[in-house]
């Protein structure tokens, strides 16, 4: 033991002459299985940490002539450190409750294999290392919904294109200028009349599988991988990347992990989107060739990564949960070829094939969508992807714990917002909106508390959001959790309180996403993925139930014959209240 404690700090010793190169010692120890890899893990971001506030030092005396004497400082501190680090194995949460990290989830470390890629530890083995990598099955076939084949009437709006209207009914820019007799085609007048042919569909798309539907989400498997250490090994444009994301400055780790937790989507499949389209992650800055828009959607207001991954996540949302409903049958490609989708795959796969049809040529698309295209970026990064999978990701006897209103009793809230997106609008119907008791409209500061819906664990709480996991285990990513937006900073509820049922976690504000006005913004998920209002696991909180009639923001609550509609106004027959 006496040695496992003053190990690490000659290395840090070492820190002082060496810099990033003693901390990759860390690493290489927990390769070689020499230490417990949850204690080293410890110990790489103590080292980390140690170097960053040299680094800053130097920032505040260029002429290094205190530099000596703060780093031995700096190093007694953390030798301090690592003495109180032996009472972290628990962390005590709430009134006399401790959480205890699970032991597979705290001891990962990636480590080197013979093959081509670094192999994740706590995957199953489900192979010997010489047996050939099988063939993922298709799916049963499906019911997708039919393309159009008849023409169709549409009047040019403002900011219109040939090429964008072309996309989106799946034609050719050719075949609506031939239709209408347009001679320049760059010339549009909003409110023109165009009449919109059938389209022409090509071959249908493949029905090899990508990915498995885990691999889409940000599921249970994610909440093993340390994310930062992952991008910073491969030494890429990514892992010196900032950017100014909504008045703060985020490095590239940051970005990722801000973009998965908001869209619930696998950061490690973003890393290899960002990866296939430009290089970001594995390449130094001298070899990239394209820094404003790394995904390759080329928009102003979608410059830099934020936006970049922003609108990948969103469009992996759409057809991932489009696809779950059976409401997505074909894909348009950048060029305007309409390809129909192949009944026969997973929802997963149709998602990476909608992306990239929206990025890509006709030509380009089948290349990348086949074996030996992006998916072979995926799997020189983390291996067979069906390697990852969960299933079922919802299990079919799964039921929802019991909820109560997000609000105290006594205090009549409005019903605001019927079943929209968990977040942005790509993701499934999973959310629904009430806002405080208010004299005006508007984002206007309100005493009034939002509170837990069940008992569980804060696992996170910044930018206006709080997510509470409800099975104990401390991670987002798996099993349920509750997810609300727009809580104010002022009384937030910190990160690692439990909550019981009813406790406050924060007044309801416009903080985070998009809001205009105060209000709070709850919604499900389960391993990752949304649940929609109108799934097989109805959203009901004190036996109100949410009803999906097909309009964003509709539907109504029900409960019994009491039925309360939503709407963005003060009338009583609008409000509801705890029993």
């Amino acid at each position: 033991m006496l040695l496992m404690n003053i190990f690490p700090i000659i290395l840090l010793v070492t820190a002082l002459f060496w810099r990033q190169k003693s901390c990759q010692i860390f690493y290489l120890l927990s390769w070689l299985r020499w230490y417990n890899t949850a204690w080293l893990k410890f110990w790489h971001r103590t080292c980390n940490l140690f170097l960053t506030a040299i680094s800053l030092l130097q920032k505040m005396d260029p002429t290094n002539s205190m530099n000596h004497r703060y780093r031995l400082q700096l190093l007694g501190m953390f030798i301090l450190w690592s003495a109180l680090a032996c009472g972290f194995p628990t962390t005590t949460v709430g009134e006399g409750r401790t959480l205890i990290p699970p032991e597979d989830v705290v001891d990962f470390f990636p480590r080197p294999t013979e093959g081509p890629y670094a192999e994740f530890d706590f995957l199953p083995v489900l192979r010997q290392p010489d047996e050939p990598v099988p063939t993922p099955t298709p799916d049963p076939e499906r019911m997708l919904p039919p393309y159009r084949t008849t023409s169709e009437t549409y009047f040019v709006q403002a900011n219109d294109t040939l090429g964008t209207i072309a996309s989106r009914f799946g034609v050719s820019i050719q075949a609506i200028a031939q239709e209408n007799g347009i001679a320049d085609i760059n010339l549009l007048s909003v409110g023109q009349q165009l009449m919109i042919p059938p389209p022409d569909p090509v071959a249908p798309a493949p029905d090899f599988k990508l990915i498995p539907d885990s691999e889409l989400v940000n599921g249970p498997y994610n909440a093993r991988v340390d994310l930062a250490a992952f991008i910073l090994n491969h030494q890429g444009y990514l892992a010196n990347y900032s950017q100014e994301v909504e008045g703060e400055t985020l490095n590239g780790i940051e970005v990722v992990q801000r973009v998965a937790r908001n869209y619930s989507i696998n950061p490690r499949l973003l890393l290899a989107v960002l990866e296939y389209q430009s290089g970001w992650l594995t390449q130094p800055q001298s070899s990239i060739q394209e820094f404003n828009y790394p995904v390759g959607i080329r928009d102003d207001w979608r410059e830099g990564l934020y936006f970049q991954l922003a609108w990948t996540a969103n469009s992996l949302n759409r057809a991932f949960y489009l696809w779950r409903v059976n409401g997505l049958g074909y894909y348009t490609s950048a060029d305007g070829r309409l390809i129909p989708a192949s009944p026969r795959i997973n929802a997963g796969t149709a998602a990476l094939h909608y992306l990239f049809a929206l990025l890509q040529d006709e030509a380009t698309w089948r290349s990348t969508v086949s074996p030996n295209g992006f998916i072979q970026t995926y799997q020189n990064l983390y291996g067979h992807p069906f390697d990852w999978t969960v299933e079922p990701l919802i299990p079919p006897d799964l039921a929802q714990p019991d909820l109560q209103l997000p609000f105290e009793n006594g205090v009549r809230w409005i019903f605001t917002g019927g079943p929209h997106g968990g977040w942005d609008g790509g993701s499934a119907w999973a959310a629904v909106d009430f806002a405080p008791p208010k004299e005006e409209f508007g984002c206007i500061q309100n005493d009034a508390w939002v509170v837990a819906m069940a008992d569980g664990l804060v696992v996170r709480s910044d930018n206006g959001a709080v997510v509470q996991d409800l099975d104990g285990d401390g991670h987002e990513e798996t099993g349920w959790v509750i997810f609300y937006l727009h809580i104010e900073t002022r009384d937030r509820i910190p990160l690692g309180t439990y909550l019981s049922a009813g406790d406050r976690i924060g007044h309801p504000s416009c903080e985070g996403g998009v809001s205009t006005g105060t209000h709070v913004h709850i919604a499900r998920r389960y391993n990752g993925e949304w649940i929609a209002v109108n799934s097989n696991l109805p959203f009901i909180m004190d036996g109100w139930t949410a009803v999906d009639t097909g309009e964003l923001y509709g539907g109504y609550l029900q409960k019994g014959d009491q039925v309360i509609e939503p709407c963005q106004c003060k009338d009583e027959e609008n409000k509801i209240e705890r029993p």
